[in-house]
């Protein structure tokens, strides 16, 4: 039963949201503010807020394409525990609440600890989790779905964790977290291919449906070079430590995904090696660019 209910929250996805966030607590570290306290609530609040959102995607999927779709792959199609009848709808409904009611709580928490403003920011990762999924708005199927990922799981976590730990807001914290943005907008970008059908048919109308394959193919490609040159643009008008120049030693991964994307793919199983790839480059480059901010403050850089 435990296992059903993890394979229901997947946590694999959380580094979407946990990376940004080791990254802006890294930036802050870099400049002599780091506390443990906020560090762990953040986490806490942050992880919450989006094991709610999967769980509550899946509920809403659950009546649209995932009971049609049967392209599935390990990073695609849902967590299959309402289709298979492992959990009742209304459970996992209840479950994305309370992990929803754990993220406010800590949103609460932190505003009487004198960080009023996280209320403004929690309120908009609570709404991108809520109008991501649920109608009237069902932002997924209406092309914004990405766009609004890019920034929930991009700048506004960072600026986020950047506030609750040093209690200022910064705009070098907020643009921070533009890299991640790219790699988890391409993570949800090239998740979608395999869906494809499914999705056109149920109605589904993210930017890969209403774009078809070959443009969403070409602009995947063009969102996983963003990054980099995402980073060496933060270099220079942020005056992130030169050491964070080591991130882009994660390009290599990202060219191997491009490269398997754009080729004619037989199946759509052809796919899943870029899946893990996309992924892997998100991971790669959050944990590179965090480790050349731990060091150079180590360093004196």
């Amino acid at each position: 039963m435990v296992k059903t209910y993890l394979k229901a929250l997947r946590l694999p996805f959380l580094a979407g949201s946990i990376i940004p966030l080791l990254t802006a607590s890294a930036f802050v570290f870099q400049r002599g503010s780091f506390s443990l306290l906020p560090f762990v609530m953040a986490l806490v609040g942050l992880g919450a807020l989006h094991l709610g959102s999967n769980l509550l995607n899946d509920y809403h999927d659950a009546s649209g394409s995932d009971p049609i779709n049967r392209r599935l792959t390990p990073f695609s199609g849902g967590s299959r525990v309402i289709q298979e009848n492992e959990i009742h709808p209304n459970t996992v409904l209840v479950l994305s609440m309370l992990f929803f009611s754990i993220g406010v709580a800590c949103g609460i928490w932190f505003t009487f600890w004198g960080r009023p403003y996280v209320l403004l920011i929690g309120l908009f990762g609570l709404l991108a989790g809520w109008t991501y999924s649920s109608p009237p708005l069902k932002l997924m199927s209406r092309g914004l779905g990405e766009p609004l990922i890019f920034f929930a799981f991009g700048p506004f976590i960072t600026l986020g964790t950047y506030y609750v730990i040093t209690g200022s807001l910064s705009w070098s914290a907020f643009v921070l977290g533009v890299p991640n943005g790219f790699l988890i907008m391409a993570v949800i970008w090239i998740n979608e291919f395999p869906d494809y059908r499914a999705d056109r048919e149920a109605n589904k109308r993210n930017l890969v449906v209403r774009l078809g394959l070959n443009r969403a193919r070409s602009l995947y490609c063009l969102i996983m070079v963003l990054p980099f040159l995402a980073i060496i643009a933060l270099i220079y008008s942020i005056g992130l430590p030169l050491l964070v120049i080591i991130s882009v030693g994660a390009f290599p991964l990202a060219c191997r995904a491009i490269q398997i994307s754009w080729r004619r793919y037989r199946t759509f199983q052809d796919l899943i090696p870029a899946q893990a790839l996309t992924i892997q480059t998100l991971v790669s480059v959050g944990l590179l660019i965090s480790g050349a901010l731990f060091v150079s403050r180590i360093i004196g850089e």
